[in-house]
């Protein structure tokens, strides 16, 4: 089996304990000024169901924070982290999905340590795309050429391929998935694609023609269905039931999926 593919745990466990606190700390600092720009933008409120995950532990170490958002244009924001940073292993969200009004793909990104730097940056789809020509010309062939400039000009960084067929599904063809040792050029070049797509996704809101009225529910159907999958599917969960339990884990869990939210979402609204 080829190095990288391998689950997150056992790059992490055949690693061995290694601190990435610095690691830890660029991410948060980065997924905080992007949080920030969003906030600036929309109008968010915070869900009452994740009140409870602001500050969560277990005894040995392992700690996180998990902020749910919806807002009359985001059905479901997280912001959120949980880390070991001490023992090596770090993984801060933010995850923006629309609601139906408009058809633009919804910002996924994940920055985590396992020791190794690594990153996973989307524009996850809202359609098939090899149905859906006119979504591909719009938001996916446009980015080709950076995807391809960056693995080209980048000889430190390594493409991360999960062993998971679903996750394999799930990423779109101008997905950014790669790791690398966590120093300053990760930082630098994470900091760029992320800072980049984020003004790149908001222009893309504001310029999106709005969805008729009689499509929305099934997009909105379909978006949450995916939410569901990709949150239930994650192989990374077994970390989760490793520093927490199972029975945490499955609150969290469903934290980001939004299964227990509180505010309504935006057809509802």
């Amino acid at each position: 089996m080829s190095q990288n593919l391998k689950f997150v745990q056992e790059f992490l466990d055949e690693a061995g304990p290694t601190d990435v606190s610095a690691t830890f700390a660029d991410w948060t600092a980065l997924v905080d000024r992007l949080a920030a720009k969003v906030k600036d933008r929309f109008e968010l409120h915070r869900d009452p169901s994740t009140d409870a995950l602001e500050s969560f532990a277990a005894e040995n170490g392992p700690k996180g924070s998990i902020r749910g958002y919806t807002g009359p244009e985001i059905d479901w924001m997280i912001h959120s982290h949980m880390e070991n940073a001490a023992a090596g292993f770090v993984n801060v969200h933010l995850t923006i999905w629309l609601g139906p009004q408009v058809k633009v793909p919804h910002f996924g990104m994940a920055l985590g340590a396992f020791p190794q730097g690594w990153l996973f940056l989307d524009s996850v789809p809202r359609s098939y795309l090899m149905e859906d020509t006119e979504s591909y010309d719009k938001y996916y062939e446009p980015l080709n050429a950076e995807w391809e400039r960056v693995q080209a000009e980048n000889d430190f960084i390594e493409p991360f391929v999960s062993r998971s067929a679903f996750v394999r599904a799930s990423l779109s063809p101008t997905a950014m998935c790669f790791m690398a040792p966590g120093d300053g050029r990760l930082t630098e070049l994470v900091t760029d694609v992320a800072e980049r797509h984020l003004d790149r996704w908001l222009q893309w809101v504001d310029e999106a023609e709005r969805v008729p009225e009689e499509e929305q529910a099934a997009l909105a159907a379909t978006d949450e269905a995916i939410r569901r999958n990709i949150a239930e599917r994650d192989p990374a969960n077994v970390m989760g039931e490793r520093f927490f339990g199972p029975e945490m884990t499955q609150d969290l869990v469903r934290a980001l999926w939004g299964g227990g939210r509180v505010l309504p979402r935006p057809l509802e609204r």
